[in-house]
């Protein structure tokens, strides 16, 4: 008598059949839909850095074409709760900054946001301190010796939260040369692009800002760039402003822009981004777009990126506790004309 499979096993066999074929279809994992996490406002540093970043991504036919989401908000919570809520969606990034490390050293993040997958490390930027042209300051010997008086008496730019990397870019080489910097009047903004437009409209006398979003200014000469935390003079238009070396005040900042993505994603979505942001950052376009901001690349991949963040967390508390800044209260910010101290 000829035997008959039963028709759940004529369906097994089917879909045996049918398995080589439809991972054919399939294929290698690509992002859908993607989007990308910006914790700043428009128009300021981050937010300049990913739109080109997915522009290029987009026009090299590694991705769709991105939406990119600005999520401001003190230690980047806003942006890391849509993160975390969207745990193993490798198709969603976030930039990764300096400002996730002194967030976590602070103590700000609670264990859940930092259940992130770093991707790559893209660039070293440099923070800035500037005045307006017309300020009666001329350098950081001046800012030093105004401070040194009355920690107080400036109106001192800065975003998006107090004791993050662009404060820290001001307090640490001020508390370097003598500046009693838990008195400083601190004013934290949505954006460096809002801090610097506040400082050439006359509602701040300092700003602490990296190289992208003065250069506008600097090239109009509506602001002068008093201190720079590189180590050496940069080109363009920031030839003329002085290092904080070369003032007698021995610090140079450790800022980076990176990549992250959710947590739980494939190690196979893993390489596809790291390949991806590799491909793009060897772009001419791209070494123009570093050239014009005053960044410096810096490639690294997933876990070089995670062993540099984990040093610099430790750093950072250190330095937070010598200058009096651990435990800032993450939920707020300044409006414009604030003037809350540290």
């Amino acid at each position: 008598m000829p035997h008959h499979p039963t028709r759940r096993a004529s369906l097994a066999l089917l879909a045996a059949a049918m398995l080589p074929q439809a991972r054919a279809t399939t294929g290698p994992w690509k992002p859908t839909k993607p989007e990308f996490i910006v914790p700043s406002g428009a128009g300021a540093a981050l937010d300049s850095a990913a739109r080109k970043l997915t522009e290029l991504l987009a026009r090299e036919g590694l991705t769709e074409s991105f939406v990119v989401s600005n999520r401001s908000g003190a230690h980047s919570i806003q942006a890391l709760e849509t993160l975390q809520r969207q745990g193993g969606n490798a198709s969603l990034l976030m930039t990764l900054s300096s400002g996730y490390v002194t967030s976590v050293a602070q103590g700000a993040l609670a264990p859940r946001l930092q259940e992130i997958t770093p991707l790559v490390t893209l660039l070293r930027e440099f923070t800035t301190v500037a005045v307006r042209a017309d300020a009666p300051i001329r350098d950081a010997a001046g800012l030093i010796a105004t401070l040194r008086r009355d920690p107080a008496a400036l109106s001192i730019g800065i975003a998006t939260t107090l004791g993050n990397h662009i404060h820290l870019g001001i307090a640490q080489p001020l508390q370097q040369a003598g500046v009693a910097v838990r008195g400083l009047r601190v004013v934290p903004y949505k954006s460096s692009a809002e801090s610097t437009a506040a400082l050439v409209g006359g509602h701040l006398d300092v700003v602490s800002a990296t190289t992208p979003n003065l250069l506008p200014y600097l090239q109009n000469q509506r602001v002068r760039v008093i201190a720079i935390a590189a180590d050496e003079r940069l080109a363009g238009a920031f030839a003329d402003a002085p290092t904080w070396k070369e003032q007698g005040v021995d610090y140079v900042s450790q800022s980076f822009q990176g990549v992250a993505t959710a947590a739980r994603v494939t190690p196979e979505q893993q390489a596809f981004w790291v390949q991806a942001f590799a491909q793009v950052t060897r772009l001419p376009e791209w070494q123009a777009f570093l050239a014009l901001n005053q960044w410096k690349p810096h490639f690294l991949g997933p876990q070089q990126t995670q062993a540099a963040l984990q040093q610099q967390i430790a750093q950072t508390r250190s330095l937070l506790a010598a200058l009096g800044l651990e435990g800032t209260d993450p939920t707020g910010q300044a409006q414009a004309g604030a003037a809350p101290r540290t």
